[in-house]
């Protein structure tokens, strides 16, 4: 018996060591325009953590915090062309590609909160209307994260729609340059990580760069002291997206193990920030910044030209088709007429 019971151990044991010894590893490369310090690179740090204890190690991850590879808008090149292998900043930056990323990206105020514009996402047809897209450019849209409404940080008094006028502000690529200018303002598109030094230079007036909390981790109110909240121009999605060729490749449940990462990322992330924004008002309040809250004719005024420039900014079969995809499902919602 006792020989029998040995015999079954070494078996065991043998095939314990042939698992291991075959087990697939995924290495991963990943650039993020986030910094360690600021909130959301938190919780990029948090996503690898995640992935990794989830693979039992298998999946291995080196992140690129802060754009310190090629520039945040390069990313997405990089990835396609093994420089990296997957793109953690945003489709807004490749709007000159094709228009259609803006609506991989950001509504610009069609979406009211980041559970919504994730319901398209999860239960419109989101995911596989964004991989019509991004297949086209030799890459996989895994997931997105959404902090929620951004804030506009300034040097100068952002109270209503009429200080917009020769506002110079730091812009992304893309559709907020033409709605920002159709309201009088200057956009200059630049890198993320340029903004502070522009802002303490006197090159722009003010940002559209992040929320309250990104802001404040990107050192902004250090200079500028006006600012708006609750936030309504714009709710950018941050993005997962990895060469085409390394996720086909990937073993199913290291994908799984990914997409599953992301959804909780979301989800963590939306929250999070929700509840650290409004912390963050109550500080900044108490630091003397000036908090702007928009009146419901400002919005308005706003949400018209951004409609409009919906419409002039879908050029291509790939714009138009994204775009028809989130006014239905804003419709369905009930959240547009």
């Amino acid at each position: 018996m006792k020989l029998l019971t040995t015999a079954a151990a070494v078996a065991v044991a043998t095939t314990m060591a042939a698992t291991f010894a075959t087990a697939e590893t995924t290495k991963l490369r990943i650039q993020t325009h986030f910094s360690p310090e600021q909130l959301s690179g938190k919780m990029a740090a948090k996503f690898v953590e995640d992935i990794t204890e989830m693979s039992n190690g298998e999946i291995e991850v080196e992140m690129f915090y802060s754009s310190s590879v090629v520039k945040s808008v390069e990313t997405f090149d990089a990835a396609a062309t093994g420089i990296l292998d997957c793109d953690m900043t945003g489709g807004g930056y490749q709007t000159g590609k094709n228009p259609a990323f803006q609506f991989a990206g950001d509504l610009l105020g069609g979406y009211q909160n980041p559970y919504q514009q994730m319901a398209w996402l999860l239960h419109g047809g989101g995911r596989d209307a964004l991989n019509e897209l991004y297949n086209g450019y030799d890459m996989e849209f895994v997931g997105w994260w959404i902090p929620g409404p951004e804030s506009l940080a300034s040097t100068k008094p952002i109270r209503t729609a009429a200080d917009f006028k020769d506002w110079k502000f730091r812009s992304p690529p893309g559709l907020a340059t033409k709605v920002f200018a159709e309201l009088g303002a200057s956009p200059i598109v630049m890198d993320f990580n340029e903004i502070f030094t522009a802002l303490e230079t006197g090159i722009i007036d003010g940002a559209d760069a992040a929320n309250l909390t990104n802001n404040v981790g990107l050192g902004l109110y250090e200079i500028a002291g006006h600012t708006n909240y609750p936030g309504f121009h714009s709710m950018p999605a941050d993005h997962l997206a990895c060469r085409k060729d390394v996720w086909d490749s990937m073993p199913a449940h290291h994908r799984k193990i990914i997409e599953v990462a992301m959804d909780s990322l979301a989800l963590h992330n939306a929250t999070i920030n929700e509840v650290q924004n409004a912390q963050t008002a109550k500080d900044l309040r108490a630091q003397g910044i000036e908090l702007y809250e928009w009146s419901p004719e400002d919005l308005a005024a706003y949400r018209a030209a951004v409609q409009v420039g919906w419409t002039d900014f879908a050029t291509t079969p790939e714009s138009k088709a994204l775009l028809d995809s989130h006014i239905a499902f804003l419709r369905n919602l009930g959240a547009m007429d």
